[in-house]
């Protein structure tokens, strides 16, 4: 590289070829060629420069045959006198070469300047890239940190959401077991008042234990109806849970998708291979929330869990205490209800004993009126033959001749036999016909006891029956929902 001032042409070692400047190409100004810089203060630096400056003067080509051996110039030409009177004075030449090394010193200053000014810039642009990309950083982990905080907290209501679901869903299976269980004692009971339809004459009576079945089955139809409105009410609550579920989940897969995001530009660096430019991106606000609003979102949607939680386990305390409440008093009904058949049934089986026990005396006042009225009728009839002989008798003596028909004592005898005999006979009979009424009432009360009996007999058989059937029920567990 040349030094400033030195001729492109200079050479003072070997053959001189001409005293004339070559033919060279136009070029550019060195006010062209350096940028002048305004910066405050000097925005009038190159005002030293003169108008006009050094110009390359174009001279028309010569060959080498215009020099002679010797290497001196030729005689200028007339011809060349004009060209000899356009050239510059030495102290043009001096003042130019002043001004071109003003120039570059200027420009040099300028240079170094400019270049001193440009590295400070950068630094501080570094530094200042740097703490921005830093304070980026940071704010990225601080976000991710919040972005985990919420993450923890919908995870740990999720799950307790979840497990209140699950428990609040055990409720409602209990509850429709218990509801379901209690159909078979309803059956059950309304069978029995079936059957107890059944009962003939007096025995179809409306007793304790069909006053106790009755109520039984409005206990089981009453509870079999709150148990399902209840159920219908956890199952609405359950809805609400998988709502307030459903958001939980979709929060936390946005929040862990934002996470990963947001770890992965945390990663980034200046080194990652998957950095581009996206032009204008920044000028885009693509962001439907803010640091307050987007809190409140999670934490609305942590309360409404809450509260769906709260409701539900008030939703399982009311199950629990009505499935206590409506299997112990499903129990006092059934305990009662078994009772008032117990009662009954010794009811009527001493109910049966007694008239069987009459049956027994009265099928034996029957046997002994038999026998009175065959005495009766023997009686009567030895009192006939005896009758008959004192009439035929008196008869007889009726044919006495004459004054032989005297009232004598025979007569008088035989007449009184016959007034007594027939006195006799006539409270024989009347006493035969109070025995054969006797023993027709007698029959009919026997008939009247044989049906009261069998009677009783239907009616013991209805309730031992129905007691038969009540040793199925539910246990304790079942009622309460437990299979």
């Amino acid at each position: 590289m040349e030094f400033l001032g030195n001729t492109q042409v200079a050479s003072y070692c070997g053959r001189r070829k001409g005293c004339l400047f070559p033919d060279l190409a136009p070029t550019s100004t060195t006010k062209d060629t350096y940028q002048s810089c305004c910066l405050p203060g000097y925005r009038y630096l190159n005002s030293w420069r003169p108008s006009q400056l050094h110009k390359v003067v174009l001279v028309p080509d010569s060959s080498d045959k215009e020099f002679n051996s010797t290497g001196r110039p030729p005689t200028v030409l007339p011809a060349l006198r004009s060209s000899l009177h356009a050239r510059y004075s030495t102290r043009d030449w001096h003042h130019a070469n002043m001004v071109q090394l003003k120039g570059s010193e200027a420009s040099r200053y300028c240079a170094g300047r400019l270049n001193a000014d440009s590295m400070r810039l950068m630094q501080n642009k570094d530094q200042l890239t740097y703490l921005m990309q830093e304070d980026s950083r940071r704010s990225l982990g601080d976000r991710i940190t919040n972005i985990d905080f919420w993450r923890s907290e919908l995870i740990y209501e999720l799950e307790c959401l979840l497990k209140e679901t699950q428990a609040l869903e055990t409720a409602k299976q209990q509850l429709k077991c218990a509801a379901d269980a209690l159909q078979g004692p309803l059956k059950t009971a309304l069978e029995c008042l079936y059957h107890r339809e059944m009962r003939k004459g007096i025995d179809l009576v409306h007793d304790d234990v069909e006053k106790n079945l009755i109520k039984e089955v409005d206990a089981f139809k009453d509870c079999q109806e709150i148990l399902t409105k209840l159920a219908q009410k956890i199952n609405q609550q359950l809805g609400i849970n998988r709502v307030a579920q459903h958001a939980l989940e979709q929060d936390l897969s946005d929040k862990n998708t934002a996470c990963f995001i947001d770890e992965k530009c945390f990663n980034l660096n200046n080194t990652s291979n998957s950095i581009n430019f996206y032009h204008g991106v920044e000028k885009t606000d693509g962001t439907v929330s803010n640091p307050e609003t987007w809190a409140k979102f999670s934490e609305d949607n942590i309360k409404c869990s809450q509260h769906a939680r709260a409701n539900s386990a008030k939703l399982r305390e009311e199950a629990e205490v009505r499935l206590e409440s409506k299997s112990e008093e499903i129990w006092n009904h059934f305990i009662s209800t078994n009772l008032a058949f117990n009662n009954r049934i010794a009811e009527v089986a001493d109910a049966k004993n007694k008239l069987q026990a009459q049956l027994g005396k009265v099928l034996q006042e029957i046997f002994q009126t038999e026998d009175t009225i065959m005495l009766l009728e023997r009686a009567i009839k030895a009192k006939e033959y005896s009758l008959k002989v004192a009439q035929t008798r008196l008869e007889g003596r009726a044919r006495r001749p004459n004054i032989e028909l005297c009232c004598d004592a025979p007569q008088l005898q035989l007449v009184t036999e016959i007034y007594t005999t027939d006195d006799t006979l006539q409270t024989l009979k009347r006493r035969l016909q109070e025995a054969r009424d006797t023993l027709q009432m007698l029959i009919l009360n026997k008939s009247n006891l044989q049906h009261e009996i069998s009677v009783k007999a239907n009616s013991f058989f209805i309730d031992k029956k129905c007691m038969d059937m009540r040793k199925v029920f539910p246990s304790t567990p079942r009622l309460i929902g437990y299979a």
